[in-house]
């Protein structure tokens, strides 16, 4: 089930729709390709480098106007592989989501300690439980103003999260319909459809949208 705050298995399952880039189009460009890492995840040299002192992470992210984000993957996750190679390597986005999001990649079964926003410290893999992570990629969103989120555990100040993989149309748009404040008030769902029949009305076929 899709619901205002967790999006991804359903569209997965179903198929989907994806646009070549947020405005239809042509071919996209490519960024520079990312990096697999020692510990078996890709990376982005973008993402944040951090002390994993999760209220510390969310207040620098509000310092500079970004929301913070947090990404779980795991080795060997062929839809966290995807979401590197296919939406993160997209030119026409990048410039949107460096500017507005500051996003921590952690190991769902990582041995890092991680400290919750609450003060609690434990290791990547059990911060993954407490905050009912079960499937790679998970990105959870968390509000821009940092004291709505410290002093409680991330699960209870999270806005929403994608779970699984999202063709590169409802990833970009994901990230927007957060950004934009548009979650307070519409389902991501409709948010979505309504970004599909604006371009419908500016003579974009979406059969005519590569799947990404």
């Amino acid at each position: 089930m899709i619901t205002r705050r967790t999006f991804g298995r359903g569209l997965l399952a179903a198929g989907g729709i994806a646009a070549v880039g947020a405005g239809g189009g042509g071919g996209a460009s490519r960024a520079r390709a990312a990096t697999l890492g020692d510990d078996g995840l890709y990376k982005q040299d973008w993402f944040v480098e951090s002390f994993l002192e999760l209220s510390d992470d969310i207040a620098e992210a509000q310092d500079a106007g970004k929301h913070f984000v947090v990404m779980f993957e795991q080795a060997g996750c062929p839809f966290c592989r995807k979401t590197h190679e296919v939406n993160l390597q997209r030119a026409d986005y990048l410039p949107y989501l460096k500017e507005n999001f500051a996003i921590l990649q952690l190991d769902l079964f990582g041995a890092r300690e991680v400290v919750d926003f609450d003060g609690e410290a434990m290791e990547e893999r059990a911060l993954g439980r407490r905050w009912l992570v079960n499937f790679t990629p998970t990105i959870l969103f968390f509000p821009m103003q940092a004291d709505t989120v410290i002093g409680q555990p991330g699960r209870q100040g999270e806005l929403a999260r994608i779970q699984g993989y999202l063709p590169p149309f409802y990833f970009y748009h994901f990230f927007e319909w957060v950004r934009s404040g548009a979650h307070e008030t519409q389902g991501f769902q409709r948010y979505a459809n309504d970004r599909v029949n604006q371009l419908r009305e500016q003579g974009t076929d979406p059969d005519a949208w590569r799947l990404g």
